[in-house]
């Protein structure tokens, strides 16, 4: 089974029905949307790209980058790992937004898991760059 079945094997129903209907966006279209708007931090070296796992999520990007002939619009130093920052929210300050944080949206939607996925991880960071 491949990625993308499997994948489709954990979403729910109304997670699926974004794809129903037109409604998926071609991958280099996406890719080309995903630069224009990461373009706004001018500097490239100021790109900083969150993934849940900056060897799961982050590698898929660059690979689709590279497999679309398109370059990657941020260095690869510049990767980070939610995982990371939930685990250093737990062991250092006994919570776990992750879990703990209202999730707004459809589950397994994409454009709704990465939204709760930056409140989280920013509201994780604040905590842990405030009471340090």
């Amino acid at each position: 089974m491949d990625f993308f079945a499997i994948n489709l094997f954990y979403q729910s129903e109304d997670a699926r029905a974004v794809f129903k209907d037109g409604g998926a966006t071609e991958l280099t279209t996406a890719l080309h949307e995903f630069s224009e708007w990461i373009s706004q931090i001018e500097k490239l070296k100021s790109r900083i790209i969150w993934g849940n796992g900056a060897t799961f999520d982050n590698v898929i990007l660059r690979n689709a980058y590279q497999a679309c002939s398109l370059e990657v619009p941020w260095v690869f130093y510049n990767d980070r790992d939610v995982r990371t920052i939930v685990d250093l929210g737990r062991t250092l300050r006994n919570f776990n937004l992750k879990k703990d944080m209202p999730f707004t949206g459809t589950v397994h939607n994409a454009l709704d898991d990465a939204k709760h996925q930056a409140k989280y991880v920013s509201a994780i960071y604040q905590a842990l760059k405030i009471e340090a």
